[in-house]
């Protein structure tokens, strides 16, 4: 995921939350910057924005992605921030690929370096008939300003492509304690839109359900700079206190190294 953050009981965003993700995005990048050194052997996207999607890296695939994360001002609900997350994601074989994330670089605030390592399998391909389904989980290790020991990320995610264009997804999340709420465990609901306009250009959203430090609908551009390289604009609204400035610019910037 790429950038989440926590909120407290009165919708503020937690600095160490921030973190924390900011981390875990870091860890995913360098690790998979390794394994790319050892390992380079479809390219795929990893997700929309924020949600999963229901591709899966070929077997000795490699792909770096790095998400950064602004508010440019203080409001009620949120202060001014920036956050970088890096991510790196190879796959596996036999419809299974693993990454790993490096979160918690968030300033200003003290980090809260977060390493979180990922799984996804795909387990059906209905190929023709445009039906895809996921399973994935990813793990949270704070490193750094610990606010708890572990935590973990688990959904079930489908994808239903019409006309071979336009694809539409929906999911199920379950986030455990201290991830994405205080001492409190969160599930809910995960959506995906994308509309290619042309072969360069799509336009996506995704959406994660709940009152919670993941609760942001996500609508943005996704364009091709070639065979490589992917970029990505959006911007995230919370669903909480977005009136009193719960929304932040998400820019991201993928390369498939193979």
């Amino acid at each position: 995921m790429n950038s989440q953050m926590e909120s407290n009981e009165q919708g503020r965003l937690h600095p160490e939350t921030f973190n924390f993700l900011w981390r875990g995005a870091i860890g995913v990048a360098l690790c998979i910057l390794v394994m790319s050194a050892l390992s380079i052997t479809g390219h795929a996207q990893q997700t929309v924005f924020n949600v999963p999607t229901t591709d899966v890296l070929d077997k000795g695939k490699v792909y770096f992605e790095l998400d950064v994360s602004a508010k440019p001002n203080d409001s009620a609900a949120a202060n001014k921030f920036s956050s970088f997350v890096p991510r790196l994601v190879v796959g596996a074989g036999h419809h299974i690929e693993a990454g790993v994330n490096l979160l918690g670089n968030v300033q200003p605030g003290p980090d809260s370096t977060t390493i979180a390592p990922t799984i996804k399998w795909k387990v059906y391909d209905g190929k023709d008939n445009g039906w895809a389904a996921v399973i994935g989980d990813n793990l949270f290790i704070p490193v750094r300003n610990r606010a708890y020991k572990a935590g973990t990320y688990t959904y079930v995610m489908t994808q239903k492509t019409f006309n071979k264009s336009t694809r539409v997804g929906f999911g199920g999340y379950f986030f455990s304690k201290n991830v994405v709420a205080a001492n409190a465990n969160r599930t809910g609901g995960q959506f995906t839109f994308e509309q290619p306009l042309n072969k360069k250009v799509t336009l996506a959203a995704d959406w994660f359900t709940g009152k919670h430090g993941a609760g942001y609908f996500t609508p943005g551009v996704v364009f091709k700079v070639g065979s490589k390289i992917t970029g990505y604009a959006s911007y995230s609204i919370g669903n909480q206190n977005a009136s009193r400035g719960n929304h932040y610019f998400l820019l991201e910037f993928g390369y498939n190294f193979n």
